[in-house]
């Protein structure tokens, strides 16, 4: 539990003892409402902090008790602009006044020192809690959470203050600040440890070196500047005696007008290095040490900051303001230690330590320096996942609230996600740029074999086809050698499309992250099919391979000289010759064609020219490598060529194939493809929306960090607007596409068309829309290749047509409402 702000009060020491009479005389003159006449007049002091001297005043009576809290200077000689209680005052007076930001009210300022020695103000008691020990022991786990948020906000509030608004646009000056801060703490560290002081530390030379050198470009421009506390950490701040609210920030004695990134690094020094005044080293911090149940690691802290005050994330220059917060607490360390020597410490005999604290401060430092990664590259799980926080709901009430199982799943994905695929994104892009691009990443099949071992295999497959495609082809029976857990893991995790949908999402968020779960089209639609609809031995030539992920395959249904959304109008022929079909045709657009690794086609042509319409047509499996298959050339989609996945010109000339390949029998191919219409298609749109939260995500980041006409772009009005619209947008689409997963489970692909059909109308129409704006928003790098949102935006385009065309979606949405219309 937190203490109570009253109870962290002791005797005051000797050596900052003043005339109580003085200031008694004084505050009756200067502090409103202060009694003159009590019969109670106390001064005690708090023992907590190590920068001025903070004392309780106690006056009044036992039924009328007031209390204040007096800040002052501490006596003796003082290091140059140290210990400024005036800009203090001016800092508080100017919060308290003209913002929301949480601050104490102060009362009055002396600065004459003949009144108790030294210039002091009076500021108002805030009753309430200080956590001394960040750990915060003897806190409930979601407490602990709720309070570190709560410190977040507080920050972030400190940082939205107008300092020209507020009449403190001459508080500091802007540009340079970590620059100016270095010589300033430098030269204050030399004047604590010149002859007859402490032993100065060669090391801390080598560490202001490196600072110096390092120095980002943001400081110079003044980029990150504004009101900073300077000493910003959980202990100076007084939290609500019960809620989990801020509603008091103390100890303003380094504020400035400066780079706030410098306050967001050290309010996270416990993390990286635990310095506690009754230790008498300094220690691991809680990254290393174990953090406590319920406490939010670092980037989830720095998240919760950047959410609550619209900063970007602060990778790029995370290392130096880490740096630089241990430099100046080795600084200031040294300057406390100092003045135990002299004996005029506020902390007493608990700053005897502080001299050999700051030294392995400055050890730390440079080992912080030397370290490959301080910080993820992108933010955590949060921010990617966007989404709604389903995890506050699991045990509640609602129609599409994940089960734990599916959370579990989704957690463990993401977490694969930040960690393996975004950062070999841009290598992947790079092959596929190459002349190489024909082949196959070698770290492709690493993470294929890492995400095996995390149980996020082959998600897609639903459970009532995995129990089917069980049932023809058990593990005792197949011929691939597979033991019991491994033929077990080649179905999935049991899923249904509903619950596949979570996590189908996350994976649209890369392009290239699909395959990595073998949960890539047109795989997934293929392997569908086979498990629908396949007998014993396509499943064990074709379907056992293709889970273990060891070949892919390629769908040829559309043709180049035909209209192929009506699947009607195909003219390739499969005709039956024998124990073989001889089939002859030419198709395009056979995605992942192309593919090193591809091996089988699921081919639909006609069997039967003069058969009923829709009885004309069967599905086919074809070796790839069959005598008579040409790959013509590779197709663009907007100048990407998927490499090396593919979309292939091919042509079929007398290619002879095996009776036994047929799927379902001849004149099933138009009742196999409305069934694969279903659950494989629909995937495209639950990737749409993963795909539009990353354009959603890239977007916000731009705004926030990019400036036009002197304000970043999150500032403009009809940028906000947008935002919002397309949020709204996403929103809908997203429980539309869970509506039809649903519908597919419940009711079966026929039923469901109508919403089926919703989905693929929506879901890459509301894509554009949020990749559109989000390449306006960064402008000439949007339509690069420097970013995913062209190509995302290529892929979402393609789906309008490749998905089925918009316009037979739309007949079929409208034919269901006029049939509904015509019951009436």
């Amino acid at each position: 539990m937190g203490s109570s702000t009253g109870d962290l009060v002791t005797r005051v020491q000797s050596a900052h003892r003043f005339d109580h009479d003085a200031l008694f005389r004084f505050a009756a003159d200067n502090v409103s409402g202060f009694p003159t006449s009590p019969s109670h007049f106390k001064v005690s002091q708090f023992g907590h902090g190590q920068s001025n001297p903070t004392f309780l005043i106690e006056v009044g009576s036992e039924s009328s008790l007031k209390r204040y809290v007096l800040r002052k200077k501490p006596p003796g000689k003082l290091l140059q602009s140290a210990h400024a209680v005036e800009r203090e005052f001016q800092v508080l007076r100017a919060l308290g006044e003209h913002t929301q930001v949480p601050v104490p009210k102060v009362f009055c300022l002396c600065t004459d020192p003949t009144v108790i020695g030294t210039a002091f103000y009076i500021m108002e008691f805030m009753e309430g809690r200080i956590f001394i020990d960040p750990k915060l022991p003897n806190v409930a786990p979601e407490r602990r959470s709720a309070l570190y948020r709560a410190t977040a906000k507080a920050l972030a509030s400190l940082h939205s203050a107008d300092v020209d608004a507020i009449g403190l646009e001459n508080y500091g000056r802007r540009g340079n600040y970590c620059k100016r801060q270095m010589d300033r703490w430098f030269k204050q560290y030399l004047a604590s440890t010149s002859e007859g002081k402490p032993e100065r530390n060669p090391k801390m030379f080598q560490l202001v070196d490196w600072l110096r050198k390092s120095t980002p470009a943001e400081d110079s421009t003044g980029a990150t500047s504004g009101l900073a506390h300077g000493d910003f950490r959980i202990d100076n701040l007084v939290f609500h005696p019960s809620e989990d609210r801020v509603i008091g920030i103390i100890d303003w004695e380094l504020s400035t007008v400066g780079n706030q990134m410098c306050d967001v690094a050290y309010s996270c020094m416990h993390y990286i290095v635990n310095v506690q005044l009754d230790n008498e080293h300094v220690s691991e911090g809680l990254e290393t040490a174990g953090l406590p149940e319920g406490m939010l690691s670092m980037p989830e802290f720095l998240l919760e900051y950047c959410s609550a005050s619209g900063k970007p994330w602060p990778a790029a220059n995370w290392k130096f303001y880490v740096a630089f917060s241990m430099f100046r607490a080795a600084s200031i360390y040294t300057g406390v230690y100092n003045r135990w020597l002299m004996g005029n410490a506020s902390a007493g005999e608990r700053a005897r330590n502080t001299g050999t604290q700051a030294n392995e401060l400055i050890e730390s430092a440079l080992g912080y320096i030397a370290r490959d990664n301080v910080l993820p590259e992108h933010p955590p799980s949060v921010q990617r996942d966007m989404s709604p926080s389903y995890e506050s709901l699991v045990d509640g009430s609602g129609r599409f609230i994940p089960n734990r199982k599916v959370l579990e799943l989704r957690h463990k994905l993401i977490k694969f996600m930040e960690t393996h695929i975004y950062p070999m994104e841009n290598e992947f892009s790079k092959l596929a740029q190459s002349d190489k691009r024909w082949t196959i990443h070698p770290e492709e099949e690493k993470l294929k074999e890492m995400a095996k071992r995390e149980g996020l295999w082959n998600l897609f497959v639903p459970v009532d086809s995995a129990a089917r495609a069980r049932r023809e082809l058990t593990a005792t029976e197949n011929k691939h050698n597979l033991s019991g857990k491994s033929f077990d893991q080649l179905f999935g995790e049991g899923l249904t499309n509903l619950e596949y949908g979570y996590l189908c999402e996350i994976m649209g968020r890369s392009v290239w992250a699909p395959q990595v779960f073998n949960c890539g089209a047109p795989d997934t639609g293929n392997m569908e099919v086979i498990l629908r609809y396949g007998n014993k031995e396509q499943i064990s030539e074709w379907l056992i391979p293709l889970l273990e992920g060891k070949i892919r395959s390629g769908f040829a249904m559309t043709e180049p000289q035909v209209a192929s959304s009506d699947a009607t109008n195909i003219e390739c022929s499969i005709r039956r010759q024998g124990d073989s079909y001889v089939i002859n045709g030419t198709k395009w657009w056979t995605s992942g064609a192309m593919d090193p690794r591809c091996r089988v086609l699921i081919l639909m042509g006609k069997t039967d020219f003069n058969a009923p319409k829709h009885k004309q047509q069967s599905m086919i499996l074809v070796d790839m490598r069959t005598p008579g298959i040409r790959v013509k050339r590779p197709l663009t989609v907007f100048g990407f060529d998927d490499a090396p996945h593919g979309h292939a010109e091919i042509s079929f000339e007398n290619v002879i194939v095996p009776a036994k390949n047929i799927l379902l029998g001849e004149g099933r191919g138009f009742e196999i493809a409305q069934g694969r219409l279903g659950p494989g298609r629909l995937h495209h749109c639950m990737r749409l929306i993963g795909a539009a939260e990353r354009g959603m995500e890239l977007m916000a980041q731009r705004a926030l960090s990019r400036k036009t006409f002197g304000k970043f772009i999150a500032q403009h009005g009809s940028f906000v607007s947008d935002l919002a619209k397309l949020r709204v947008e996403l929103e809908g689409t997203r429980l539309l596409v869970l509506e039809a997963a649903d519908h597919l489970d419940k009711f079966g692909n026929k039923k469901a068309r109508g919403i089926l059909a919703m989905a693929k109308v929506a879901a890459p129409n509301m894509a554009l829309k949020v990749l559109d704006t989000a390449i306006q928003v960064h402008g000439a790098a949007g339509v690069s290749s420097d970013t995913v949102l062209a190509h995302l935006w290529a892929t979402a385009r393609t789906l309008r047509i490749a998905d089925g065309p918009d316009e037979v979606h739309l007949g079929t949405i409208g034919k269901l409402e006029l049939q509904r219309a015509s019951k009436l």
